[in-house]
């Protein structure tokens, strides 16, 4: 048999003790290290034009026609900047999830959904919510219509019913058509808008109150139509029913 000449390892305990303190000093030492260096790139990152954006930041935007800046995350809608932020809790959160209309702002002129909608995408741009239709005490033709003919009853779909028939007319006048439009060459007028096509133009709003006829009669109003009175719109209803 061979003998084994090899010498034991060192292990005193001088030894043990100095590779144990070094450990624990690269424990130590590595999260700060790597703290540093993401700290770097997270630096390096925000000075690269388009590149994300971390945590909350500045969003200046156009309401009403006053200039209001928030503090958010790109992420919150502009509906809760609206509610939350700015305190313009005339437009509703419904379903929160596109379905319903009861949060309709305008944007430009356009109706949009603000559950669904960016608030950082609207720099910009020019928003304008239920409260910004009326002039001082004057109320938007299409407010007035509303209350004279009866189109709303719990009232909170109300604001995005408003601010899509207020859309509405804006598309009528820039003769865009719709689904139920037969003849795309000749876009209907706002004297002869159809309550078919207003029924299909406002779809996208629904009322859980069915206060439908008030809602076309208001918008047919707005429109420059004489509307049926209630009366009457009372008597058809009970002749289909």
């Amino acid at each position: 048999m061979s003998s084994d000449n090899r010498k034991p390892p060192n292990t005193s305990r001088r030894r043990f003790l100095g590779q144990a303190l070094t450990a624990a000093g690269t424990a130590i030492v590595a999260p700060k290290v790597l703290d540093n260096a993401n700290a770097a790139e997270a630096q390096q990152m925000s000075s690269v034009p388009n590149s994300p954006i971390q945590g909350e930041t500045p969003v200046t935007l156009n309401i009403n026609g006053q200039t209001q800046t928030v503090q958010i995350e790109p992420r919150v809608t502009l509906l809760d900047v609206l509610r939350e932020k700015l305190g313009l809790t005339g437009t509703k959160k419904g379903c929160d999830h596109g379905q319903c209309g009861a949060c309709t702002v305008l944007v430009d002129g356009d109706r949009v959904y603000s559950c669904l909608s960016l608030a950082i995408m609207q720099e910009g741009r020019s928003i304008t919510t239920i409260e910004g239709l009326a002039k001082g005490e004057q109320l938007h033709p299409v407010q007035a219509a509303f209350i004279e003919n009866d189109g709303f009853q719990c009232g909170y779909c109300t604001p995005g019913q408003i601010c899509a028939s207020v859309a509405l007319l804006n598309e009528v006048n820039r003769g865009c058509a719709s689904a139920v439009t037969a003849d795309l060459t000749r876009p209907p007028q706002l004297a002869t808008l159809s309550e078919t096509e207003i029924k299909e133009r406002l779809s996208g709003n629904l009322c859980r109150c069915s206060a439908y006829n008030g809602i076309v009669a208001s918008v047919q109003q707005a429109a420059g139509q004489t509307p049926p009175s209630p009366a009457a719109t009372m008597l058809v209803q009970e002749v289909a029913g």
